[in-house]
């Protein structure tokens, strides 16, 4: 019996990591469309969401039939409520690289405007906490999941810099305002995929120590 839960749990960790490179890809191909005013491949990351929206149901339903079939013990049963709690993060962190897509596509049917060169740390950065929170869990390491927390100082620092560049472009020229303003709504959308990789982290702790501070999304 064991062996068959660890074997399904084994599955549930490589469908983790494969949403994970989903989000990942999302959010590449995101701020790529956005550099390039490419809305092709804004329309390709938006029509990817339903890809990722469907592996969080499919992992939803392997946690389920862990928990109805297996009837797991406290250390497993944390492992399976974080893993669907970090599903619904991944979701929403895919929700928001398909809003970057959308507002791309209103940037790409309007004049030029320069894309601050923060936003593309913006997007590594939160890359980076995405792949490292998931990581974290799988290899249950603790520290890693205190450094995600941790680096999230550095996206709200980029988010603070891309909307002090942004405000400064406004009052050179408030013709531009409106493009601006767009790309300050996806400088939001960063911060806020970096929030969920810190949930995903918190979680990760919950799983690792039993405890969990209060998520910071909603």
């Amino acid at each position: 019996m064991r062996v068959r839960f660890d074997q399904e749990l084994e599955v549930m960790h490589n469908d983790l990591i494969a949403m994970a490179a989903m989000v990942e890809t999302a959010i590449s191909q995101g701020v790529e469309a956005l550099k390039h005013r490419d809305a092709k491949l804004a329309q390709q990351t938006i029509a990817g969401d339903t890809e990722i929206d469907r592996k969080e149901r499919s992992i939803e339903s392997c946690c389920l039939k862990l928990l109805l079939q297996q009837h797991p013990v406290a250390r497993d049963l944390r492992e399976i409520s974080t893993a669907l709690k970090m599903i619904t993060d991944m979701e929403r962190i895919g929700d928001l690289a398909e809003d970057i897509a959308e507002v791309t596509l209103f940037l790409c049917e309007r004049p030029e405007y320069p894309t601050p060169s923060q936003i593309s740390y913006m997007a590594e950065s939160t890359i980076k906490m995405v792949r490292d929170a998931i990581d974290s869990f799988i290899m249950k390491d603790l520290a890693k999941a205190h450094s995600v927390i941790q680096y999230d100082d550095v996206v709200d620092h980029l988010f603070v810099e891309t909307r002090n560049v942004l405000i400064e472009s406004i009052h050179k020229s408030m013709e531009e305002a409106e493009q601006a303003m767009d790309i300050m709504m996806i400088a939001k959308y960063f911060e806020r995929i970096g929030d969920h990789a810190v949930n995903i982290s918190e979680w990760v702790e919950f799983c690792i120590t039993g405890t969990h501070k209060n998520t910071r999304v909603l």
